[in-house]
């Protein structure tokens, strides 16, 4: 097997998502762009997504990184936006674009149209996350599209699945529809909250790093094939895991937490990367296909369906903002007030992704009795084209309208003052501990060692309290950001100074890797901080 393609789509994309981020431009438009001029530059090989590679083998770690990002708590908060965005909108979706475009096309069934409708239900809010990072949107915002990007593939593809049963001939019926729902949500979820705790239990016991690595990336794939072989919904089971994980990672070795955090985040950069970039390679692919169908008719059907979707989603989203609120007085007192800014960008956010082309890829050629799919080619090439309009036209555009509504992004003053009050509290905590544990014989301690331990819990108590104060006018750093780039030189000193002993055959290799990761270890919660905080 040649593997010069896959390294030139994993290099090549890595390589663009590395430049964007030195840019204004979100990394998956720049990929989507680069994908799209790549595709027909002679000597570039033929990428075809593959359904059976994509959905089972890049999906479930995906979804795992995010939902391990994500807040359970600040979820079940905001539980109601989130289910009738991720299951109301994109069942709405499915139905409302699906019979526009049968009315839009000669000839297409209602039943292949809502195939259609189901493919390109559900937004990838990974872009709009991105971006609302970037920009800062409220976290509350933040949480919802999140939330919806979690959950509603699998009710895309649910949806997808019925359809495509009645328009292959198999007799679908409303009654078959509503139990593969209910079996696809009520099982995926049961999978899910069946092995959150054995996975969580055996997390804690193990003390190999390399075994826990090992674990931590089979994870997403055990909840997702566990969820499928019982025809259920792995999507679900993946997210209910890796909520439960990442609520409890806490109760992890410190050890691996720092490992998984590095070996996911750039297991998410390289699948993202390349996902985007395979979105636009797919344009030679889908337009060839195109056959009886011709460019002017293609275009006017795709600027349509793209519409229809733009339209679909703000007709959904503004009654689901306002009209819960309006009707329930315990909505309005438990959640937080908001205005018509709020559904006017979760309404722009609908960019739709790489799932939405996996899933229409996955379309069969040929009906029960051996006919052609109606309209495979024309439903790829809009599937192709929606995708391609939402992450350029919303994407670009995206971060502008949340500057010309003027949303309020986080108050930094405040979450600085509230992380000082929490360090404050727990430094306190510490102390009285430490004051317990050196009364004890067992625990005696010469004085400057004693007093080194105080002294680190109280940089860590004053180190926030700092970024409220003054800075450093010849430099413009606080003194704890002065503290950790002192701190940072010296372990550079430290590290040359090893490097030196072993050239000098005075200390081996073993011995300096030991000595490098113990130094390395300290700059690497000292860089974890600053990242943290909001620095390089």
């Amino acid at each position: 097997m040649d593997v010069t393609p896959l390294l030139m789509l994993v290099a090549g994309s890595a390589a663009v998502a590395g430049a964007a981020r030195r840019t204004p431009v979100p990394p998956p438009l720049l990929l989507v762009a680069a994908g799209l001029a790549a595709s027909y530059l002679p000597g570039v090989p033929d990428y075809t997504l593959e359904p059976e590679i994509v959905l089972p083998l890049v999906l479930p770690p995906l979804l795992h990184t995010a939902a391990l990002d994500s807040s359970y708590l600040d979820l079940r908060a905001n539980l109601r936006p989130v289910a009738l965005l991720s299951f109301g909108y994109v069942l709405f979706a499915t139905l409302a674009v699906g019979w526009i475009a049968h009315l839009l096309v000669p000839d297409l069934p209602l039943t292949a149209a809502l195939v259609l409708g189901a493919v390109i239900a559900p937004p990838d809010a990974v872009a709009a996350t991105a971006i609302a990072r970037r920009v800062g949107l409220p976290s509350r915002l933040t949480t919802v599209l999140r939330g919806e990007s979690l959950v509603n593939d699998a009710t895309a593809i649910t949806a997808y699945r019925v359809a495509l049963a009645a328009a292959v001939g198999e007799g679908a019926t409303w009654t078959h529809a509503a139990g593969e729902f209910l079996l696809a949500a009520v099982g995926g979820v049961g999978v899910g909250l069946v092995l959150m705790v054995p996975l969580h239990w055996l997390r804690t016991r193990l003390r190999d790093s390399l075994l826990q690595n090992t674990l931590s990336l089979l994870i997403p794939y055990t909840a997702y094939a566990a969820a499928e072989q019982v025809e259920a919904s792995g999507v679900l089971a993946v997210v209910v895991v890796a909520l439960y994980l990442g609520h409890r990672s806490w109760q992890v070795d410190f050890a691996t937490r720092l490992q998984e955090a590095a070996v996911w985040k750039m297991i998410a950069f390289i699948l993202e990367s390349a996902v985007f970039a395979l979105i636009g390679l797919q344009l030679r692919f889908v337009v060839g296909g195109l056959g009886e169908y011709g460019a002017g008719e293609a275009a006017w059907y795709a600027a349509a369906v793209f519409l229809a979707v733009v339209a679909v989603r703000f007709v959904w989203v503004f009654p689901a903002t306002f009209v819960p609120r309006q009707l329930f007085r315990k909505i309005r007192e438990r959640e937080p007030g908001t205005d018509w800014r709020a559904p006017v960008i979760i309404g722009w956010a609908g960019m739709r992704g790489v799932v939405s082309l996996a899933i229409a890829f996955s379309i069969p050629e040929t009906v029960h009795g051996g006919g052609a799919f109606p309209a495979r080619t024309l439903i790829l090439f809009l599937a192709f084209t929606t995708v391609i309009g939402t992450l350029v036209l919303q994407g670009l555009t995206l971060p502008a309208l949340i500057r010309a509504l003027g949303v309020p992004g986080p108050d930094v003053q405040a979450e600085t003052l509230a992380e000082a009050q929490a360090q404050a509290q727990a430094s306190r905590a510490a102390e009285d501990r430490l004051d317990e544990l050196l009364a004890d014989e067992r625990n005696t301690l010469p004085p400057p060692l004693a007093d080194r331990l105080r002294n680190v819990l109280e940089r860590r108590r004053n180190a926030v309290w700092e970024r409220l104060g003054t800075v450093n006018e010849v430099t413009g750093e606080s003194a704890d950001d002065t503290y950790r780039r002192l701190a940072r030189e010296v372990i550079g000193s430290e590290r040359a100074v090893f490097v030196k002993l072993r050239d000098a055959r005075r200390i081996d290799d073993e011995m300096l890797r030991t000595l490098l990761r113990r130094l390395d270890l300290e700059e690497a919660a000292a860089y974890r901080e600053e990242t943290a905080e909001g620095g390089p």
